[in-house]
């Protein structure tokens, strides 16, 4: 094996073991303390700490109400795919309001599945299934 050889077949095991890393940080499931970190910051400033959507963003003015994570019934209709696509996709993506920005960009996929389980905990049930 010549030298460049042995450097191309190296860059190529780096690269490879780099995209590996990344992806399982990605899909990495993360902490109940992580996730409690990344609901108050991403979503306790409309959904409020407790999830009743009374956050410090939400004033009289605040063109919508955000969604009440405790309401059992209502959060019984959504899968944890519905969920799923408005946190990553934000609000217009499942036709509601633009307030709700998308975090597909900034949550990694264990952080987002930590906030489905958080949510899940909140309205303590489990979802419509599908």
């Amino acid at each position: 094996m010549t030298m460049k050889n042995l450097a191309n077949n190296s860059a190529k095991i780096l690269i490879t073991a780099a995209a590996l890393a990344l992806f399982a940080f990605q899909t990495a499931p993360v902490s109940a303390a992580e996730t409690e970190k990344v609901f108050k910051f991403y979503c306790a400033q409309c959904h409020g700490l407790t999830g009743k959507g009374d956050g410090p963003n939400v004033t009289k003015d605040f063109p919508v109400s955000p969604r009440n994570f405790t309401n059992a019934a209502e959060m019984n209709k959504l899968t944890d795919a519905d969920l799923k696509n408005v946190i990553m996709d934000g609000g217009p993506s499942v036709s509601k309001s633009p307030m709700m920005p998308p975090w597909g960009k900034t949550l990694t996929t264990g952080q987002v599945d930590g906030l489905i389980k958080h949510l899940r905990a909140l309205c303590q049930c489990k979802g419509k299934q599908g």
